[in-house]
C-alpha cells in the first residue's frame, strides 16, 4: 500500500497559542504547522520550554510582520522561589545555594522600584546570547568561565500578585530583551535571600492576550479546515499601524514596486511613517491588505509587500512602464 504525505499549502494567517511546558516554541509551532498543513510559518517571540503561555504564531503572509512582535512589550506571571539560588536562574539548574527566607511584604515593596524604568541587566549565563558565534550556554556547558555584559532594558511595571511559602508570585510588563530569569535572581539578591524563576506564564505580547488563545489540545482536536477559521487575518500584526487605502489602478502598480504620488502630500497618517495598505486587485473588489509602505515627501514607496501566493490572485502589471506610470502621475 503506497503512501503519500500531506502537501504543504498557501496558509495565511494568525493563531494565538497557549503554549504548555515541556515543549520548546518550535516544536510548539511545528504541531500547529503540522495540523493547518502551512507552507510557511514562524512565531512572534521564543518561550522557553519551563513557560508557558500565549505565543503568536504567523504563517503564510503574517511571518513578514512577526518581527514587530518580537520586539513588543510584553506582560509575565512570574513565580519566584526565594532562598534557593541555581546555576540557571530558573529551577532546571543546579542548586548552588540554600537560604533560610524571612522576607516581608513591605521589603518586598521597598527593594521592587529598582528595578521599574531603564535598568541594567546581566544576562544569565545559560542563554542563548552569542559571543564569538557561540551561545553563552555552550560555554557554561563546557564549565568555560565567561564575563556576561550587562545591557540596558526597559521595565514598565512589577506588580505582587501574591506571597505564600517562600514564593512571590509578581505580575511583570517590560520590553524586549528582558529576562525574567535574570530578573528573579536580582530580586532575590536584592532581598538578601536570593532566588530563581519556578514558574513563567506569558499573560500578554503586542496587544494580544492569554484569554484569546487557543490551547494545543484544542488544535489537535480540530481537522484542518475547522482549525484554519480560528486563524486571525495578516494584517491582525499591524492594527497599531496607520491604514492607507489605494485605488484599483494604484494598488497594481503598489504590488508591482511601483511609488504613488499623493495628491497635496497626504493626511496627518501620510507623513514620513510606516503605513499598513489596502487596495482591490481589481475595480470592484474589496480592498484587501497589500502590504507595508512609507510615505515621505508626498510619495508612497513599498516596503514590505505580499507575494502571489499570499493574495488570492494578482493580475498582471499594466502594459506601460512604472517609471513612466510615476511621471505621469506625479505631473498630472
Amino acid at each position: 500500500m503506497n503512501s503519500t504525505k500531506t502537501p504543504w499549502e498557501a496558509v495565511n494567517g494568525v493563531l494565538l497559542l497557549d503554549k504548555p511546558r515541556g515543549l520548546t516554541s518550535q516544536q510548539a509551532l511545528a504541531a500547529v504547522r503540522r495540523r493547518l498543513r502551512a507552507a510557511k510559518a514562524g512565531h512572534g517571540g521564543t518561550l522557553d520550554p519551563l513557560a508557558d503561555g500565549l505565543l503568536i504564531l504567523c504563517f503564510g503572509a503574517a511571518t513578514k510582520f512577526a518581527q514587530r512582535h518580537l520586539d513588543a512589550d510584553k506582560r509575565y506571571t512570574a513565580v519566584l522561589q526565594l532562598g534557593v539560588r541555581t546555576s540557571t536562574d530558573d529551577a532546571e539548574g543546579e542548586v548552588l545555594s540554600r537560604q533560610a527566607v524571612d522576607v516581608s511584604p513591605a521589603q518586598i515593596a521597598a527593594v521592587l522600584p529598582r528595578f521599574v524604568g531603564t535598568v541594567m541587566q546581566t544576562p544569565p549565563v545559560y542563554s542563548a546570547l552569542k559571543r564569538d558565534g557561540k551561545p553563552l550556554y555552550a560555554y557554561a556547558r563546557a564549565g568555560q568561565p565567561i564575563d556576561v555584559a550587562a545591557r540596558m532594558v526597559q521595565i514598565h511595571a512589577i506588580d505582587v500578585v501574591g506571597l505564600q511559602d517562600g514564593r512571590l508570585t509578581l505580575d511583570v510588563f517590560c520590553g524586549k530583551g528582558t529576562y525574567i530569569r535574570a530578573l528573579a535572581r536580582d530580586i532575590g539578591d536584592a532581598l538578601g535571600c536570593g532566588a530563581h524563576l519556578a514558574a513563567l506564564t506569558r499573560t500578554a505580547s503586542a496587544g494580544f492576550t492569554l484569554q484569546q488563545a487557543i490551547s494545543l489540545e484544542t488544535v489537535q482536536s480540530l481537522e484542518c479546515d475547522a482549525l484554519r477559521q480560528r486563524l486571525l487575518p495578516p494584517d491582525a500584526l499591524l492594527q497599531t499601524v496607520p491604514r492607507w487605502d489605494l485605488d484599483a489602478a494604484q494598488a497594481q502598480r503598489f504590488l508591482h514596486g511601483g511609488r504613488i504620488p499623493v495628491a497635496n502630500g497626504g493626511s496627518a497618517a501620510c507623513l514620513g511613517g510606516e503605513l499598513r495598505v489596502y487596495g482591490p486587485l481589481a475595480a470592484g473588489h474589496t480592498a484587501q491588505l497589500l502590504g507595508l509602505g512609507v510615505c515621505d515627501a508626498g510619495v508612497l514607496a513599498p516596503r514590505r509587500l505580499l507575494s502571489a501566493d499570499e493574495l488570492p490572485a494578482v493580475p498582471p502589471p499594466a502594459a506601460h512602464s512604472r517609471i513612466d506610470s510615476f511621471h505621469q502621475d506625479a505631473t498630472s
